[in-house]
């Protein structure tokens, strides 16, 4: 079983910063890639970036390149998203997301709670 927690959301100035970091507990052995996700009210979810387990970033949203980067700390069970140059139109609740690896070939994806990030004047 494993958990994540995502933290660091806000209300920011367009223009601004802001890092989100996601925090993963229970059997964090088992996992294997990592992304971020972001949902509008009415929306699917759309997939922001991703990372693999050996901490290359392999996914970026084309609306998002050369201004998010994702990293993770395997030491710490920490995955981050900095954002930067924020837009109003980056408004979501951004999830964190894990592939966790069962050992038999079965995979499933677990989800954090979102955090709330709003851009705007």
């Amino acid at each position: 079983q494993v958990q994540l927690v995502e933290s660091g959301g806000g209300l920011v100035q367009p223009g601004g910063s802001l890092r989100l970091s996601c925090a993963a507990s229970g059997s964090t052995f088992s996992i294997n890639v990592m992304g971020w996700y972001r949902q509008i009210p009415g929306k699917p979810r759309e997939l922001v970036a991703t990372i693999t387990r050996s901490g290359n970033a392999n996914y970026y949203a084309e609306s998002v390149k050369g201004r998010f980067t994702i990293s993770r700390d395997n030491g710490k069970n920490m995955v981050y998203l900095q954002m930067n140059s924020l837009k109003p139109e980056d408004t979501a609740v951004y999830y964190c997301n894990a592939e966790i690896i069962k050992g038999m070939g079965s995979k499933y994806d677990t989800w954090g709670q979102g955090t709330q990030v709003t851009v705007s004047s």
